[in-house]
C-alpha cells in the first residue's frame, strides 16, 4: 500500500500561548491530514526539554513535555481560569522558550493546587508508570532546588543516589515531586486524547526515538551502570559522527554511551521497556541515528571537537531480536543515513524495517548516488528532507550548478518559482512504500521556516506554523497530488 505523510512537530502548532499544544490547532491539523488524504503524522521526540530546547536532549527517554499541555483544556476542567495565563506570544511564527520556561510553570502550578490527587485513573497511572516516573520525578525536583544545575555538578551523595540521602530528598520535595508526577499525568492524558481522535480520523502517528539520552536525564541518573561512565558517573566517552564534508570538525553531541556490555546482561530491559512504551505512544517508530546500533563513534569525554573519536561496535541484531522475541513485531522506521556499511545493510535486512531516502541527498557530484528516487526500493520511506536539512526552498539555492543542474533536469522543471513543488512530488511518485513531506516545504518556505541547524545553539526548534498558512488552495494541492500518486489514505 502506497502512503504518505507530513512532517510537523506538535511545538510548531499556532496557539495562544507561545507553542504548540495537543489543542484545538493539534486536532484541526489531523482534520487537514484527513481532508488531504493522508495517512501518517510524523513528529519529533515528545520528551521534555533542556538546555538548547533539542527534542533530542531530554530530561529523561520516558516523559512528555510539560509544554505541550494545553492550558484551554484546563480551563475547561476548571483547573485554571483564564485571567491566570500569561500571554507570551511575542512572534506568532517563532517558540520564545526562555519565556515559557519562566511563565509557563506558574500556570501549571496554579491548576495542580486545585488538581483531585485521589481521583482513580491518576492513581493507576502512577502505578503503571512508577518503572520510571519516580526516579523522573524525584530528579527534576532535586534539580529545581540545585538551580536547575547539571546532576554531574550535585553533591556526591546525591549524584551517587546515597540511599539515607535520598529518603531524606524525598521527604523533603515530596509536594515538587508530586507536581512533576501531575505534569506527566496530564501531559500523558492529552496526548493520548489527541492520539485516538487521530486514529479515528484514519491518521497514524509516526514518533521519534533518539538512539542517545542526554547525560543530565534521570535514565542516566538512575541507571549508571547502562551507561559507559567512571566510578563517579562520569563518561569515558560521549557519541557524535566523525568530520565529513558537512562538518569539518564532526559533530559532538555530548551524549553517554551505553553499556552494551551491563545491557545485554540484564536481556536490554530498559530498551524493551522504551520501545514498548513507544508502542503504546505511536503508531510507528523512527529510531533516530539507527546505524549506532551497529556501529557507533566513540569521542573522548572532554574533547572539543569530534575529530579524535573512533568507531566501536554495537549490540547489532542481537537487541532486535530481543525486542522482536518478547514485543513481538514493531512498526519501525530506520534513519539509516550516515555511515551506511555492509553490516547496517544486512541488520536491516534482517529487521525488515524500511530505511529512510532523502532526495537531498541525490543530486550531488556522484555518478551513481542511492538516493537519486529510481534507486529506491519500495521498504523504505522518501523525504524530501528531515528536520536536520535546509527546506528544500534553501536547498536549491545551496546547490552548485552542476547540481542545480542535474536535479532540476531529472525533476523536468524548468520554472523556478515551481521548483519546489517540483521535488515533492518527485518525492510522491517515487517506488518508496511511504513518502513524508516536512510542512515547510508544502508552505515553500526557506530559512524563516528551518526547523535545526545540527551543532549549533541559538535558534534552533522555533518555527511555528501560522494559522493562515493553511489555505483551501493548499489543502487542494497537497489532496491531488495525494490521489495522483496513488497515496491516499
Amino acid at each position: 500500500m502506497r502512503t504518505s505523510g507530513i512532517l510537523l512537530h506538535i511545538s510548531s502548532l499556532p496557539s495562544a500561548h507561545g507553542i504548540g499544544t495537543y489543542g484545538k490547532a493539534a486536532y484541526d491539523f489531523v482534520d487537514f491530514l484527513a481532508e488531504t488524504k493522508q495517512t501518517y503524522w510524523q513528529i519529533l521526540p515528545l520528551g521534555p526539554t533542556s538546555f538548547g530546547d533539542s527534542p533530542y536532549q531530554t530530561f529523561s527517554a520516558f516523559a512528555n513535555n510539560p509544554y505541550f499541555i494545553d492550558l484551554d483544556f484546563l480551563i475547561k476542567e476548571n483547573l485554571l481560569s483564564q485571567k491566570e495565563i500569561v500571554d507570551i506570544v511575542d512572534d506568532k511564527m517563532y517558540v520564545n522558550y526562555e519565556q515559557i520556561y519562566l511563565y509557563r510553570y506558574e500556570a501549571l502550578k496554579k491548576a495542580f493546587s486545585r488538581f483531585d490527587r485521589a481521583q482513580k485513573q491518576y492513581q493507576e497511572y502512577l502505578k503503571i508508570s512508577a518503572y520510571w516516573l519516580d526516579d523522573y520525578a524525584l530528579f527534576m525536583a532535586i534539580k529545581e532546588k540545585k538551580h536547575g544545575k547539571s546532576w554531574m555538578y550535585w553533591d556526591e551523595d546525591t549524584r551517587l543516589r546515597k540511599p539515607t540521602k535520598m529518603i531524606e530528598l524525598q521527604i523533603e520535595l515530596s509536594e515538587e515531586i508530586e507536581f512533576h508526577k501531575f505534569m506527566q499525568y496530564k501531559s500523558n492524558e492529552q496526548w493520548f486524547q489527541l492520539k485516538t481522535y487521530a486514529n479515528s480520523q484514519g491518521i497514524k502517528i509516526i514518533g521519534d526515538m533518539p538512539i542517545y539520552v542526554s547525560y543530565d536525564s534521570s535514565d542516566v541518573w538512575a541507571n549508571p551502570k547502562m551507561f559507559d561512565l567512571d566510578k563517579k558517573n562520569i563518561p569515558y566517552f560521549v557519541a557524535g559522527v566523525p568530520p565529513d564534508h558537512y562538518a569539518a570538525n564532526g559533530q559532538l553531541w555530548g551524549n553517554p554511551l551505553y553499556h552494551w556490555e551491563n545491557l545485554q546482561q540484564n536481556n536490554y530491559q530498559w530498551w524493551i521497556d522504551r520501545v514498548s512504551i513507544s508502542m503504546k505512544q505511536f503508531d510507528m517508530i523512527r529510531i533516530d541515528h539507527f546505524i549506532g546500533f551497529v556501529n557507533y563513534f566513540s569521542i573522548p569525554f572532554g574533547d572539543k571537537t569530534a575529530k579524535n573519536g573512533v568507531w566501536k561496535k554495537g549490540p547489532g541484531i542481537r537487541l532486535f531480536k530481543v525486542i522482536k522475541e518478547l514485543l513481538g513485531e514493531v512498526n519501525i522506521i530506520a534513519e539509516d543515513l550516515g555511515a551506511v556499511t555492509p553490516e547496517v545493510i544486512k541488520v536491516l535486512d534482517e529487521t525488515g524495517y524500511p530505511g529512510m531516502k532523502l532526495l537531498q541527498f541525490g543530486f550531488n557530484d556522484e555518478t551513481d548516488n542511492v538516493y537519486v528516487p529510481h534507486h529506491y526500493s519500495q521498504n523504505s520511506v522518501a523525504y524530501t528532507g528531515t528536520h536536520d536539512n535546509f527546506t528544500t526552498a534553501s536547498w536549491f539555492n545551496e546547490l552548485s550548478p552542476k547540481a542545480l543542474k542535474k536535479c532540476l533536469t531529472y525533476i523536468n522543471c524548468e520554472n523556478e518559482s515551481k521548483r519546489v513543488d517540483a521535488l515533492i512530488k518527485e518525492t510522491l511518485k517515487c517506488p518508496s512504500n511511504t513518502a513524508i513531506i516536512p510542512m515547510q516545504d508544502y508552505l515553500n518556505l526557506g530559512d524563516e521556516g528551518r526547523m535545526n541547524i545540527p551543532s549549533t545553539l541559538g535558534n534552533n526548534w522555533k518555527w511555528r506554523l501560522v494559522e493562515n498558512q493553511i489555505t483551501d488552495e493548499l489543502k487542494s494541492k497537497i489532496k491531488n497530488w495525494t490521489i495522483i500518486y496513488g497515496r491516499c489514505n
